[in-house]
């Protein structure tokens, strides 16, 4: 076996892919706690400012085993939804800890966040009259779009000048306008640019200009830059990490620098999602055939977009390491497409790659899929979404999400 990324970190402690697909079926989505904790660390960590929070974005992975670890890490919460609010506040979550960054909401999405004392942040001047007519006197947050953006496909950049999110730096007056007619105290204001951004001076530039539109506004109790921080999809290739040291240290002058001009020590947040729970989850599943169509090389697997959807929504890449069901198996190396069980065309986890040789009945690992995975899965084609298993720090394994039944299936129909 190639020493692959798994190998040299004990990802799946005292088990081997084989052994856990036997004990709660294939495919798998296996997350190990010791890297979480790690990527919580370095976010919490990231600048040495004192007044620093780092919310996770609970849409990248909700599921409540890993929230309870995130919050003993000392992060808060961001949600975009009232499910999401009730997910946080299930985990442990306190109202304070929680911030709506809602997007587009209804009325009563509104009053439920403001019934539970759960700061809303506002994306547009309409929503922010909506918001002012239910709570008037009320604390609120403003989201901004600072008028560039960053990340690794067109649909999640967000923010920049074709993107629905924020209020343009322009409407600073009007928002200042609105907040006046309600008699709203805004509490901060945010941004978020984008998803997966490995360039930190683009980070830094966009929240420059959040900054300079703080400015505008006397007596914030926060500011929120947002997140987007990206992880090297590429490990086999050698991709660096984003350089979280040097920003770090960019944020930390850029902070100080600032609070010192406005006269308060306000507290910072940021956003990571992706980054804390991206590289603790590998998703397993089971070769079944593989054979030649018009020259190419397609091996079937369990493993339908409806599991891992980001390749077919996103073009996006993610490693992959096969762990071969015999032993003294063919070193070859072959070129081959990784395809799954939906019948679409588009089930494509990976296009014309080069991997070890593969046979049916081997084993294979999506590298990285611990973000935007389990959270996007479907039971499109009535396939059944698979369990969720937490390798703890001691090497054992833990079940926090049992698989899909059929009779899941038929929950929710009035027969």
């Amino acid at each position: 076996m190639k020493n692959y990324y798994t190998e040299q970190k004990g990802f799946y402690g005292k088990a081997t892919p084989l052994e856990l697909l036997e004990q709660y079926g294939s495919p798998l989505y296996v997350y190990n706690e010791a890297i979480l904790r790690e990527r919580c660390r370095e976010m919490r960590g990231l600048v040495s400012y004192p007044k620093f929070r780092a919310n996770y974005s609970i849409k990248a992975n909700s599921n409540i085993e890993l929230l309870r670890l995130i919050r003993q890490e000392g992060l808060s919460g961001d949600a975009m939804s009232p499910g999401e609010i009730n997910t946080l506040l299930t985990a442990g979550f306190a109202p304070e800890e929680i911030f709506y960054v809602g997007n587009n909401v209804s009325r009563e999405e509104m009053q439920y966040a403001i019934d539970r004392n759960i700061l809303t942040s506002i994306d547009s001047l309409s929503q922010l009259k909506q918001y002012g007519s239910i709570n008037p006197g009320g604390k609120v947050a403003v989201r901004f779009n600072p008028g560039t953006g960053a990340g690794h496909h067109e649909k999640v950049v967000t923010a920049g000048k074709k993107t629905k999110f924020g209020i343009n730096l322009d409407h600073l007056e009007e928002v200042k306008s609105i907040i006046k007619e309600y008699s709203l105290k805004l509490a901060g204001i945010n941004q978020h640019i984008g998803s997966l951004f490995m360039d930190e001076d683009i980070y830094i530039a966009c929240a420059k200009a959040l900054l300079e539109a703080a400015n505008e506004f006397e007596d914030l109790d926060f500011v929120d830059l947002g997140g987007g921080f990206g992880i090297p999809y590429h490990k086999q290739d050698g991709q660096h990490r984003l350089n979280i040291e040097s920003l770090g240290n960019k944020l930390t002058l850029l902070m100080n620098r600032w609070v010192k001009d406005y006269g308060k020590e306000i507290e910072f947040k940021i956003e990571p999602g992706r980054y804390i729970v991206a590289e603790c989850g590998v998703l397993i599943g089971t070769v079944h055939s593989v054979k030649e169509n018009y020259g190419i090389r397609y091996i079937g697997t369990d493993l339908g977009f409806n599991v891992l959807t980001r390749p077919v929504m996103y073009d996006s890449y993610h490693d992959i390491e096969v762990y071969p069901s015999k032993t003294g198996a063919n070193m070859e190396d072959i070129t081959a497409t990784i395809v799954g069980n939906i019948c679409e065309s588009g089930d494509i986890i990976a296009g014309n790659r080069k991997l070890p040789w593969i046979e049916e009945g081997d084993i294979l690992g999506i590298m990285d899929a611990g973000a935007y995975g389990y959270s996007m899965s479907s039971n499109y084609n009535n396939r059944l979404r698979p369990a969720e298993v937490l390798i703890r720090q001691d090497g054992s394994n833990l079940l926090i999400r049992r698989r899909d039944t059929l009779e899941d299936l038929m929950r929710n129909f009035v027969l």
